[in-house]
């Protein structure tokens, strides 16, 4: 059902030169720019550690901390992904004396995002600058061979690649379909000139590298925000400047968006890099020993597959009426589960919002807990279906360890991904694709029993398609695989040019 050895694209990656022609070629530095937010960071940064791990020639992976006051612990977490990684190391970026204000963050953080890039532009410059002396004053032989850039940091391929002559990559964390959206956009705006409006939400638009023509009301919320929308307008069309597009997705998984990107001419070569994953020395700041024995203690006395697990995410949270939907959904279900709540406007304790006596009720089959850690939870034999927010981070760690998904998006792309997910790919079932955090409504208690029941019974297949789409995923990242090989044709790429 998988295979897509006949396409296009995987005949491509086949071309690679033999091993004696690229063994001339010395060492090389990379310098990774990721925004500060965890998930970005842990994206890149495990990212930097498959390249390192692959080819002994890529010397050194350095990875520029930003400093935002969104992420004040971004540096912190950074530094425990690398701790056993010497051959990767932060360079921190000075805070910025006027960043742009935080109210701009909660109202349009892509717009934030872009601001702050172009604030800390002339850091950055500097930063990739004194790298390049070091490497010229070096006697070891590195060259920098270039820049992998966040999608949301694409002014830097001007601003800082192109000036100190420098190719630059950009690492899209998101998927293929994403990049189809960014590439439909500047056509877009052309022709219409204005953001999305939601009063034409149902309309459906013709996008790049989905099957299915999409309601406007699954693109991302900010489209529909005049200030967000601008620095889509901003981002959408620099993605041709790039040298390359990597993207963490595989080939098996989005077959259509990789077919066509690789018969676009006039765009850059796109490369599925995918799944990359975080497995291991996986730091959160809120972890608490006790939280994950409490947890996994409780998931080794349930049945296999038994489990549903609710989580909405690092940003994702819910208003205490939605949480009481919540519960009285599980109650009518009756199915064992482990919910890890997170409350808004601020974080109150779960018991706090919960209806009252809920837990006496569900003793014995289920655990509220605030954090949890995810990807031990979703690797357990017990978990059985997984409630969530559709992040692209926590769509593949779901689909690697095969475990089924109901669709509640939040914020950012996640309507795009549940779209993805439900209409696209018929992996997931589909509980609110169109919900959008902070925007109102309520999903009531019987929408959410509907589909946990059709989650926990199977999802017509869908538990079956999943586990399939976990072995591809592995079958991607072995020798041979769609996602090795094109990780191999972009490190034979940063080898190979400039070299003598």
């Amino acid at each position: 059902m998988y295979n897509t050895s006949s396409s296009t694209f995987l005949l491509e990656q086949t071309n690679l030169k033999p091993k004696k022609e690229r063994a001339m070629v010395k060492e090389i530095e990379l310098i990774f720019i990721p925004v500060p937010s965890t998930g970005h960071l842990l994206v890149n940064i495990e990212f930097a550690k498959r390249l390192i791990s692959l080819d002994h020639r890529i010397h050194t992976i350095t990875v520029l901390q930003l400093n935002s006051p969104t992420s004040p612990h971004a540096s912190v977490f950074a530094r425990s992904l690398i701790a056993s990684q010497p051959r990767i190391r932060i360079h921190d970026i000075p805070s910025l004396h006027d960043p742009p204000p935080l109210d701009l963050y909660q109202r349009a953080p892509e717009t934030f995002i872009v601001q702050l890039i172009k604030k800390t532009t002339p850091l950055i410059k500097d930063a990739v600058s004194s790298i390049l002396e070091s490497r010229r004053r070096g006697s070891d032989s590195v060259r920098v061979a270039g820049l992998v850039i966040d999608f949301f940091c694409n002014s830097l391929i001007n601003d800082v690649g192109n000036e100190l002559d420098l190719p630059s990559y950009i690492f899209l964390t998101c998927n293929a379909r994403y990049l189809g959206m960014m590439k439909y956009l500047p056509d877009r705006h052309r022709k219409i000139a204005s953001k999305l409006d939601w009063n034409s939400a149902d309309e459906e638009l013709s996008i790049p590298g989905f099957v299915n023509s999409i309601p406007a009301k699954f693109m991302p919320p900010g489209l529909f925000n005049g200030e967000a929308y601008e620095a889509y307008v901003e981002l959408s069309p620099r993605f041709r400047d790039a040298k390359g597009i990597l993207i963490n997705s595989f080939a098996e998984l989005e077959p259509h968006p990789f077919d066509y990107f690789s018969q676009q001419d006039n765009y850059p070569p796109v490369y599925p890099v995918g799944p990359i994953l975080s497995l291991k020395d996986r730091a959160s700041p809120n972890e608490e020993a006790a939280d994950r024995d409490r947890i996994m203690g409780w998931l080794e006395d349930q049945p296999d597959s038994s489990v549903l697990f609710l989580c909405f995410g690092s940003r994702g949270s819910v208003d205490e009426p939605q949480v009481k939907e919540i519960a009285r959904a599980l109650e009518l279900v009756g199915c064992r589960f482990l919910w890890s709540i997170r409350t808004s406007p601020v974080e109150r304790n779960p018991d706090d919002v919960l209806p009252e006596g809920f837990m006496g009720r569900v003793a014995g089959r289920g655990l509220v807990c605030g954090w949890a850690p995810q990807v031990e939870v979703l690797a357990h034999k017990a978990i059985g279906g997984f409630v969530s927010h559709c992040g692209w981070n926590s769509t593949l760690e779901s689909l690697w360890f095969g475990v089924p998904i109901a669709t509640w998006p939040m914020y950012a792309e996640q309507q795009l991904n549940a779209f993805t997910l439900v209409k696209e790919l018929e992996l997931a079932v589909d509980l609110r694709m169109d919900y959008v955090s902070g925007r109102g409504g309520l999903v009531a208690c019987d929408e959410i029993a509907r589909a946990v029941r059709s989650l926990m019974d199977g999802g017509e297949g869908k538990r079956q398609k999943v586990k399939e789409m976990a072995n591809a995923a592995r079958k991607a990242l072995m020798d041979g695989g769609s996602s090795s090989l094109a990780t191999a044709r972009f490190i034979r790429e940063l080898l190979e040019d400039g070299s003598c």
